[in-house]
């Protein structure tokens, strides 16, 4: 029975993949009791869109500084660090709120999970501040936020990833 459901599970997950691929967007993780969950990486995945979204801001202050601006390539760069900015929020969203921090009636596991919450509605507001300026005090509040919750949720000396 066990072995049934695993493959199940994987069957779904195939089809998620095949499904996804001819989605505009897909989220970070199903919402399917798979058990297969890679935390470290959706850390560094964040972490990777924050630079993503850094560079963007630069090279949209870059493109409309410059004497005869190309709007092709400015729309561009607005629109990937919008994509960028939705995709920390859809992780720390279906991702960690969804699915990784758990339901629970232990009085110290709800007070962990008020700070992890706190810290990913942070990450949340942060990533939306990201979507409306090109104001770069937003991606260091970014890279702490996420940085104080991969050491909230891994907890101190365990592996994680984030620069």
């Amino acid at each position: 029975m066990k072995k049934m459901f695993k493959t199940a599970c994987l069957g779904a997950i195939l089809s998620l993949f095949l499904f996804a691929g001819n989605q505009k967007s897909a989220f970070a993780h199903c919402e399917i009791p798979c058990g297969i969950y890679a935390d470290s990486v959706r850390v560094a995945l964040m972490s990777e869109h924050i630079s993503t979204i850094e560079k963007s801001m630069q090279k949209i202050v870059e493109l409309s500084a410059e004497e005869n601006v190309n709007y092709n390539q400015l729309v561009r760069w607005v629109n990937n660090k919008e994509e960028h900015a939705k995709k920390i929020q859809e992780i720390a969203t279906q991702y960690f709120m969804f699915q990784r921090v758990k339901l629970t009636y232990d009085s110290d596991q709800i007070k962990k999970n008020q700070k992890l919450l706190a810290k990913l509605h942070e990450i949340c507001v942060y990533a939306m501040k990201a979507k409306q300026t090109t104001d770069l005090n937003y991606i260091k509040k970014l890279n702490n936020a996420v940085h104080d919750f991969s050491h909230l949720y891994f907890g101190p000396g365990k592996h994680h990833h984030h620069h």
